[in-house]
């Protein structure tokens, strides 16, 4: 009983502090399952995924904002130089060339194989299943994969990524213990959110 109740107050201090899920700081809101705002969500996850600082993923996702890019068909329609530009000036310069390549790669194959985000999920036979076919779009490795599904947990029913291992030890280094959790709950994703920024903080 003590530790469930020194791990809630542990949670409520740590989520108050930093628990905002990313998405929500981007403005995309992911609850009601609506396909545009999931396809916000997958870009975002892709300018996160790469070895970049998260104020320049921000500053870059928002660039896009800025000039209505934020569709399959206004990434294709923009086409690669436009797409260098919109890196460049939200500061994504070291990855601005490879990144606009894979955008185009990324939607064409969307388009494609499932016509949306949407049916890719209602294809997937099971989280795993999920995770393999995302796996499969050239440039989405595990790092970004997890960072586009853990905060549909609660919206997708087969979103459920294991926690990073840097996430299982800030949680552990904390005294949390991430089992005790519900992790398909707005609850848990918070709490993720808040224990990945705890980290990066300290690096």
């Amino acid at each position: 009983m003590k530790n469930a109740l020194k791990q809630e107050k542990q949670f409520k201090a740590l989520s108050k502090q930093l628990g905002v899920p990313f998405s929500s700081e981007l403005g995309i809101n992911l609850q009601e399952g609506k396909e545009e705002e999931i396809f916000k969500w997958f870009l975002a996850s892709v300018l996160f995924g790469k070895r970049i600082s998260f104020r320049t993923a921000i500053k870059t996702y928002k660039q896009f904002k800025s000039c209505n890019v934020l569709t399959p068909k206004a990434i294709a329609d923009t086409g690669w130089d436009g797409l260098v530009k919109i890196l460049d000036d939200g500061g994504y310069v070291r990855y601005d060339f490879s990144t606009a390549s894979k955008l185009l790669n990324l939607v064409k194959h969307l388009q494609h194989n499932y016509s949306s985000l949407t049916e890719l999920h209602k294809k997937a036979r099971s989280s795993e299943d999920l995770e393999n076919m995302l796996l499969q779009f050239k440039g989405i490795g595990p790092v970004t994969t997890n960072i586009f599904l853990r905060e549909l947990r609660s919206v997708w029913k087969k979103a459920d990524p294991e926690p990073l291992d840097f996430v299982k030890q800030e949680a552990a280094k904390l005294g949390i213990n991430l089992d005790e959790f519900n992790r398909k709950t707005k609850k848990f994703i918070k709490l993720e959110a808040a224990l990945i920024r705890s980290s990066k903080q300290k690096r």
